[in-house]
């Protein structure tokens, strides 16, 4: 499939639903049985891996590309990233906005139109502008 040959890996069972916007595709690692709504925007400068049993709503967006604060360089169109990285059984509810090097630990949930600007641990609730968390996950 065409998806496979786009994306740097692809788990078995994992699902993209179009439409999918990427930088270059290459950088972006999709674990088993993940599934991708509609509208991921995925600007893989750097590496984005997605874990194993992950749900990311519509409209989601992974960005990992920076730009100086300094306006001389960024007039430039000086660029760098950083990696994104979600681990296994995270939840990214509709619009959510991750920005670079960021990692959210393994089974945690990040609240719709939520912006996440710094790591998020495993086993939480996120949400807000910025994301913070509100609640831990107790698993059995």
């Amino acid at each position: 499939p065409i998806l496979a040959e786009l994306l740097g890996t692809l788990g078995e069972w994992a699902f993209i639903k179009p439409p999918l916007f990427v930088d270059y595709g290459e950088n972006i690692h999709l674990g088993a049985r993940s599934f991708v709504n509609y509208h991921l925007t995925a600007l893989d400068v750097a590496t984005i891996t997605i874990g194993e049993d992950c749900l990311l709503g519509p409209n989601v967006q992974l960005l990992t590309p920076t730009h100086p604060i300094d306006p001389r360089p960024r007039r430039d169109k000086l660029e760098a990233a950083r990696p994104i990285t979600l681990g296994d059984n995270v939840w990214l509810g509709g619009g959510v906005i991750v920005c670079p090097g960021v990692t959210i630990g393994d089974n945690s949930v990040v609240g719709a139109g939520s912006v996440v600007t710094k790591d998020i641990p495993a086993n939480v609730v996120a949400v807000g502008n910025p994301a913070r968390v509100v609640k831990e996950i107790r698993t059995p």
